[in-house]
């Protein structure tokens, strides 16, 4: 059956084309596995709330746009009626009967490893926006006046881009909100902008299209723009709720849509609330790490594993402008597709700050896979953290951003191949057991061991939980690669090759000192001696990057340079290659010979068991028979410019 909503239609109809519903909500609550809602143009002031779900891959619930139509569904409503109070500033009373039981203006963001602010002042999920822009939010009606750039958190995002600090014309606009019992006000500085013209919008719902039960699957949704909710801070051991999202729910497919200004995420695939929800923040009782290691078995008795939850494909869609994440999901990530999206503009507001903030990230993301995405002009583009496990992270693009990408408490196998790394911080490494393989890394690289969290590993491509173990370090593989040495600091990472030699001993040597360490001091010789080997060969070096001593048939070039150039929202990588990169003929990579991790004792395949095919590049040409470092076949002597990402 195939159902239509319009703007003009009614929920008195019967759905037809001629007769339409009036909102996808109607819609969704008739629909059952097998139909299609087609949506025409128009703004849609809603919540959906699926009711039903498909029964399996090929019986699905359908949500999409007709065919040249352009939905917009909105978790903001319109308001008029402004009075001026002086100078810029305006001010409007709304009835709080506009929010039901949820307003925004009365809401803090709160949770679990939320930093700033929370001492001074709290920030509110509610938002303000001019014509689609918005606001931020003052600390008190004085501080309308105060155009003084917000800086919150900016020591811990590193911020070395001027591309990512905002313009102090932007942070004029701002809001105050003053709740009580029975109404809202608003007072408001919009400057040179009159409120009872342009478009002014707040947001008065937490979600777009997120179904407050689980266990809704096998949806499709397609061809929205979705914006304006209210969605709180997901933190890993929260209830993550996303502006889109399917709930603790398997087999869904979000693809073509424009995802843009959630307060907090715009997409959730995580986990919901029966595992817990903030406990460490509310009760102080134990830490965040305890309770995320109690929300993994808790997980497991309520049936989490890839019969009941994850399998989801995010794909082709642009997701932009959001506070924390454009993508999140702690255990219901599992399984899942996450492929050719562009992710941008994440967390630069800095109006508040935490450990969860990246363009996409991810726990216990077991065999999911992150391809072809262009991400940038992030605090963070990506973060995998807490139980990474058979990931790969393929094809991908990362420039202007605080830092490219991160890996945390994980032990592996997470395969990292074919990326392009361009962000002056490109790599966090705080975990073990993965392959950085025909990658182009531009900026530095930093190693953390982390002995004071154990995290699980779990059976092959299983969400059973096979032991935990603290984070040693190292067991990695670095093959192939170029690392081009842009900015001076690279050497702080890439010496550590040639001055920690113990690091990078082969596992025969590794085994020797650990067994009569362990001979001599029993079981805590694994803490005393914790630093694993690391493999290197064949990677290419340029520019302030020093090859280590220990890579076996290094490539020392001089003069590699390499730069990101967008036009019309495609991506091309310039090159000038030197003929030492260029002539180079590194040894091929396969899934044998990236051997097993250490801790977690599982090799580098697929999520079927079969081995990787390592023979073509970044933009899916073959290697033949000579293969070159980093992620392209063709490496031609000189200038080049290649398309790397296609809009």
């Amino acid at each position: 059956m195939i159902y239509y909503v319009s703007v003009n239609g009614s929920n008195l109809n019967d759905g037809s084309i001629n007769l339409p519903f009036k909102t996808i909500n109607h819609a969704s609550k008739i629909a059952v596995a097998g139909d299609t809602i087609r949506v025409f143009g128009g703004t849609y002031r809603e919540w959906v709330d699926p009711k039903n779900g498909g029964t399996s891959n090929n019986n699905r619930i359908t949500y999409e746009a007709v065919q040249g139509e352009h939905p917009v569904i909105k978790g903001s409503e319109v308001i008029t009626g402004w009075k001026n109070i002086g100078d810029t500033v305006w001010t409007k009373t709304i009835s709080n009967s506009l929010f039901g039981d949820w307003n925004p203006f009365a809401i803090m963001v709160e949770g679990d490893w939320l930093v700033d602010p929370i001492k001074e002042y709290r920030v509110h999920l509610g938002d303000v926006y001019i014509n689609g822009v918005s606001m931020f939010e003052a600390k008190s009606i004085s501080d309308l006046y105060d155009s003084t750039l917000r800086t919150i958190g900016a020591q811990h995002y590193r911020r070395i881009e001027d591309e990512l600090i905002l313009n102090p014309e932007l942070t004029r606009y701002k809001w105050y909100a003053e709740v009580d019992d029975t109404t809202t006000t608003l007072y408001c500085n919009f400057h040179e902008y009159n409120p009872n013209i342009e478009l002014i919008e707040i947001n008065v719902r937490p979600c777009c299209f997120y179904p407050k039960l689980t266990g809704v699957n096998y949806i499709t949704l397609r061809g929205f723009e979705i914006a304006h909710a209210g969605c709180p801070w997901t933190p890993p051991t929260a209830d993550q709720i996303g502006m889109v999202g399917p709930h603790w729910s398997k087999g869904w497919i979000i693809e073509n849509n424009d995802i843009h200004d959630a307060k907090c995420s715009a997409i959730s695939l995580g986990k919901e609330i029966r595992t817990g929800h903030n406990t460490s923040s509310r009760f102080h009782r134990k830490s965040g790490h305890r309770y995320q290691l109690e929300a993994v078995f808790s997980a497991l008795k309520m049936g989490w594993n890839k019969d009941s939850v994850g399998s989801h494909i995010v794909r082709n869609n642009a997701i932009h402008d959001c506070g924390q994440n454009g993508i999140v999901g702690h255990l219901g990530c599992i399984f899942s597709k996450i492929e050719h999206n562009n992710v941008y503009n994440i967390g630069v507001k800095h109006e508040f700050w935490g450990h969860e903030i990246a363009g996409i990230k991810f726990h216990s993301a077991i065999d999911t896979h992150i391809i072809n995405n262009n991400i940038h002009d992030c605090t963070l583009g990506m973060w995998l953290d807490w139980e990474a496990q058979g990931m790969r992270v393929t094809r991908n693009v990362f420039h202007k951003n605080n830092r490219d990408f991160m890996i945390e408490v994980s032990h592996g196998p997470i395969l990292i191949d074919h990326n392009v790394f361009t962000s002056q911080y490109s790599i966090d490494n705080w975990s073990q057991g993965s392959a950085f393989v025909h990658n182009l890394i531009l900026g530095k690289i930093f190693n953390r061991t982390i002995l004071e969290r154990s995290t699980p590993y779990h059976q092959a491509h299983s969400t059973n939980v096979a032991g935990y173990c603290e984070i040693y370090g190292g067991d990695d593989r670095y093959y192939n690669n170029i690392f081009a040495g842009k900015w001076e600091n690279n050497c702080e990472f890439l010496e550590q090759f040639s001055t920690n030699c113990d690091r990078f001993t082969s596992p025969e040597e590794y085994n020797e000192k650990i067994n009569k360490i362990y001979d001599e001091c029993g079981h805590i010789g694994y803490k005393l001696i914790v630093e694993q080997p690391v493999w290197l060969k064949d990677n290419a070096y340029s520019g302030y990057a020093r090859p280590s001593k220990h890579d076996k048939n290094a490539f020392i070039a001089k003069g590699l340079l390499a730069e990101i150039n967008e036009d019309n929202g495609n991506v091309f990588l310039s090159l000038n290659v030197p003929k030492e990169v260029a002539y180079a003929n590194c040894e091929r990579i396969s899934t044998k010979r990236l051997g097993e991790t250490r801790i977690s004792a599982l090799p580098f395949d697929a999520p079927n068991g079969d081995d990787y095919d390592f023979s073509f590049d970044l933009i899916n040409e073959s290697y033949g028979d000579n293969v070159k470092p980093g992620p392209l076949a063709s490496l031609n002597e000189g200038y080049q410019e290649v398309l790397v990402w296609k809009k």
